[in-house]
């Protein structure tokens, strides 16, 4: 009987899970749990990025405005409804139904244009949703936010830790399969070239649109995470930052991976919160951007196609080294015979 080998990539996944398993048990430091929780939901939101980014080719600047509807939509749903888990599920509906829509519109409006003229009106429209929150005070509460009630279990950092944590793992499960399907399969044709593909008879168009309400869906999702989180919710959700840091979370990690979006995330977040605590103990770091900013074009630099990309293309090379030896062995082998 054959015996099952599971690769290195995959061992490294198993341990990675027992270690974030085990972790709350261990350490019931609150700070490193709100950091693992938002790592947690931006890696949600990074993958959706890279769906679109990595596997499609399109470079959206708005893709916060899903993550901001998330936030807004479960906030200002949680409160208008009664509270309890049923209050609860039925605003998750709404929510993911409004990003659902909202990005079917969004895609069937913008996506018939190429390349920066698509980001820059997604750019807009996120813009246009941001000055929405800020005057439509009656109902956000404009820059100044609001604060919403959430049941007790959501209250609790190791529950949202593990809420979090299960929902990240369902995401990269859920976009393993679809990038493997044959819908993920022409999205990456898409990307490589659009023409040929439309040549072929497909309707790039509407695999466009499928990827944008995927992407989108899944990035609201993330936002209802992050809102429940804080149990606030301001116009900063919409901001363009936060669409510029799921572009580096992506790029740093390896655009076009599985993976890659997620220890983008972690680096990103873990290297934010590092540098903002050093501001406090030393007045070089207080202008921690800048360092920041440093160490993205490092890794950039040395790593072009991301950390995780650079290591499948190592990995490769490697193995196709490997190949031409051992051809050239039996090529030398065979000649002596």
């Amino acid at each position: 009987m054959s015996k099952t080998r599971f690769s290195p990539f995959t061992i490294l996944l198993i341990v990675l899970g027992l270690f974030l398993a085990v972790f709350p048990f261990v350490n019931d430091s609150r700070t490193m749990l709100i950091l693992f929780t938002q790592i947690f939901i931006f890696s949600i939101f990074a993958m959706s990025y890279n769906l679109l980014l990595g596997y499609t080719g399109i470079v959206s600047f708005g893709h916060a405005m899903f993550f901001g509807l998330g936030a807004y939509a479960i906030g200002i749903c949680m409160k208008k409804l009664e509270p309890g888990w049923n209050g609860v599920l039925l605003a998750v509906l709404i929510t993911v139904a409004l990003c659902a829509v909202l990005s079917f519109l969004v895609g069937i409006l913008t996506l018939r244009l190429k390349s920066h003229f698509f980001a820059m009106l997604t750019l807009a429209v996120a813009g246009l949703l941001m000055v929405t929150a800020e005057k439509w005070r009656s109902l956000t509460m404009g820059n100044d936010g609001f604060t919403f009630r959430v049941p007790d279990l959501l209250k609790d950092r190791i529950s949202l830790y593990f809420i979090a944590l299960v929902f990240m793992v369902l995401t990269y499960l859920l976009m393993r399969r679809f990038t493997f399907s044959p819908v993920g399969k022409v999205l990456v044709a898409i990307r490589e070239n659009e023409q040929r593909v439309e040549s072929l008879g497909y309707r790039v168009l509407n695999y466009k649109i499928i990827a944008n309400v995927v992407a989108g869906t899944i990035a609201g999702f993330s936002g209802i995470l992050y809102a429940v989180s804080l149990r606030f919710v301001n116009t900063s959700v919409f901001a363009t930052e936060v669409t510029l840091d799921a572009l580096l979370m992506t790029i740093i990690g390896g655009v076009g991976t599985l993976f890659g979006p997620i220890l983008g995330a972690a680096l990103i977040e873990i290297a934010q919160h590092g540098l903002m605590d050093l501001a406090k103990v030393h007045w070089i770091f207080e202008r921690w951007v800048i360092l920041f900013g440093t160490i993205f074009i490092l890794v950039v630099m040395f790593f072009p196609k991301g950390i995780v990309g650079s290591a499948l293309q190592w990995q490769f090379k490697r193995k196709n080294s490997q190949k031409a030896t051992l051809d050239k062995k039996e090529r030398s082998k065979a000649a002596t015979h």
